[in-house]
């Protein structure tokens, strides 16, 4: 099956003469050289050199054929239907062909879902550490945003099966969670949210009643995503358990039972979504539906959790992927319109939005790949890199997923009027855009989740001001007095969020604060990838990027002055064209007035 490939798509990206040209027949790994300078800091060299083929095919097929996919999909989107043909009651959901072509991509081709869990995909001998994967998922989710959750939902299933099932539960259902064998394929879902309580998951009402060696769920599920999955997590309260979510257990509820005959469970209706729409999310109503428990019963929601905090990075990964996306689709029309007489990548404030697109972009790729190397860290062992990773996910999740939001309609604005038509990518990127903030909890959940628990539970803090401090060490081209003043705004940033989270009444600044911890991260994660990128090919752009963060996203403007300088004039020329810039020009630069 091949989609129908209209008009659109037969004309380059650049081809002159386009009224307003997209990022059509552009490869999306190649476009972006930052991923592979990040990749190269962050993993050995001969996993590198082994993925970077595998990069490159899926960064054409996300800027071509899989693009065209995910165009079909969103418009043709998932249809449940209660009977089969002869009258039976066999819920099944219909897919466009498109979306099926998506399916074989993401996890027959590539097996992102597998590949920190199964070793030997795409011929590397061992399992992928996460900053690996997530360069897969970032290139993935710039042409298919909704099929991120499938994705992400069979990897955790996976992890909280391998990590907590009981060995008769991994004979049975782990290889088919980690194949790339489609034929062998079973995808997961993660099935929590409630009628009677989202981020507030101790409210649950679904019950488990144990019946033997398993157990018979009853109750609701109000949204499920990947609502035909093959195998199913979820959180329900064991019979006689107490309240809030001590008394949640976590359970394996598989689609099929073993004569083949569905479990005990309909799929209500699906929703009827503003984004993600090729990927069916439903309703679940439990009628007596077999399940089996999953580590032990009053750690339920502790279990739960750790793939909830897994999906909050991938969820940041995939907004930093939208945010590129956009990116890549702004530059290209600013580089190939003329209006006026002149590209609109050479109008003033055409740059200085072309700016505001690029500076969270960037801000978000180093802070995903800086938190996932975390995660691979903390997984070897590290206690300092788990306490790390325990205030960066939450925070990565809070302000990535909001940028996203705002970078995705600034990108639609860059190509004016038929960016709001859906033939473009512009206006279904600025739809999934709006759910990477609620998906795995809101903003709010989020930043109290950084303040609250990483910061004045666990002391998180203390981690990444050490972490902060040791990459500023590290960084000993960069001009000295460029790193003391991320010294002190690191301090400075820490200090804060430390008395938010010391008083329960200082909960109206968690936002803020944990908006001050990822910019001052981010330029200092820019500083130190500026400083190593420039040894190894003499670009130290990143570091302008820093002081951008510095002075658009931290430093307090006054409204009455003008912003564009002669030294922030020169920081846009230099991030806006192509070529590389060294570093005593930059160095200059960082520390004008």
């Amino acid at each position: 099956m091949h989609p129908t490939m209209h008009d659109r798509g037969a004309a380059s990206a650049n081809q002159p003469g386009l009224l307003a040209p997209d990022t059509t027949g552009m490869n999306f790994y190649r476009a972006d050289p930052a991923l592979t300078d990040l990749l190269r800091l962050h993993l050995p060299d001969a996993l590198f050199r082994h993925i970077e083929p595998h990069l490159d095919r899926l960064g054409e097929l996300a800027g071509g054929y899989l693009d065209e996919c995910a165009r079909l999909a969103d418009r043709h989107t998932p249809i449940l239907h209660q009977r089969d043909k002869f009258g039976r009651d066999t819920q099944y959901i219909e897919y466009h062909p498109a979306y099926r072509e998506l399916e074989k991509a993401a996890f027959g081709e590539f097996g992102i879902h597998a590949m920190s869990i199964r070793k030997g995909i795409m011929g590397w001998p061992d399992k992928y550490p996460v900053v690996a994967k997530h360069a897969f998922t970032f290139l993935f989710n710039q042409t298919e945003f909704g099929m991120g959750c499938p994705i992400n939902v069979t990897d955790g299933c996976a992890k909280l099966l391998n990590n907590f099932g009981s060995e008769a539960l991994k004979a049975k259902y782990l290889d088919g969670l980690t194949q790339t064998d489609m034929s062998k394929l079973t995808q997961g879902g993660q099935f929590m949210t409630e009628k009677e309580g989202g981020s507030d998951v101790g409210t649950l009402t679904t019950t488990a009643v144990q019946e033997g060696d398993h157990w018979r769920l009853y109750g609701e599920k109000w949204f499920c995503s990947n609502a035909d999955a093959k195998v199913v997590m979820l959180l329900a309260r064991p019979e006689g358990a107490g309240p809030g979510t001590r008394g949640v257990g976590l359970f394996l509820m598989p689609r099929h039972l073993d004569d083949g005959s569905q479990n005990h469970y309909r799929i209500v209706r699906l929703k009827d979504k503003l984004g993600t729409r090729s990927m069916a999310s439903g309703e679940i109503k439990f009628e007596g539906a077999i399940a089996y428990a999953v580590g032990k019963l009053d750690r339920g929601f502790v279990q739960m959790a750790e793939m909830v905090n897994s999906s909050r990075l991938s969820n940041g990964v995939k907004s930093t992927a939208l945010m590129r996306r956009a990116h890549h689709d702004a530059m290209t029309v600013a580089k190939n319109r003329v209006v006026f007489g002149q590209r609109i990548i050479d109008l003033p404030l055409a740059r200085r939005q072309l700016m505001k697109i690029m500076l969270p972009t960037e801000q978000a790729l180093s802070m995903s790949f800086f938190t996932a190397d975390a995660l691979d860290r903390a997984e070897a062992g590290s206690q300092d890199a788990a306490a790390l990773l325990r205030i960066l996910t939450p925070t990565l999740k809070f302000r990535a997923t909001r940028d996203a939001r705002k970078v995705c309609g600034d990108a639609l604005e860059m190509r004016g009027g038929i960016g709001y038509i859906e033939e473009f990518a512009t206006a279904r990127l600025l739809r999934d855009a709006h759910l990477g903030s609620i998906w795995e909890g809101t903003g709010n959940i989020v930043a109290i989740d950084a303040l609250t628990r990483a910061v004045g539970r666990h002391g998180a803090d203390a981690a990444l001001a050490a972490d902060l401090h040791a990459r500023l060490d590290d960084s000993a081209n960069v001009p000295q007095a460029w790193r003391n003043r991320l010294r002190e705004l690191t301090g400075r940033a820490v200090g804060f969020a430390r008395e938010v989270a010391s008083r329960s009444d200082n909960e109206g600044d968690a936002r803020r604060a944990t908006s001050l911890l990822y910019h001052v991260a981010s330029a200092v994660a820019l500083t130190w990838e500026g400083g190593r990128i420039h040894e190894m090919r003499g670009d130290a752009r990143r570091l302008l990027l820093s002081r951008m963060v510095i002075d658009h996203r931290i430093s307090a403007g006054d409204p009455f002055r003008l912003a564009e300088n002669v030294t922030q004039r020169a920081i846009t020329g230099h991030l806006l064209g192509d070529r590389s810039v060294g570093m005593a020009e930059v160095g200059e630069l960082l520390l004008a007035a």
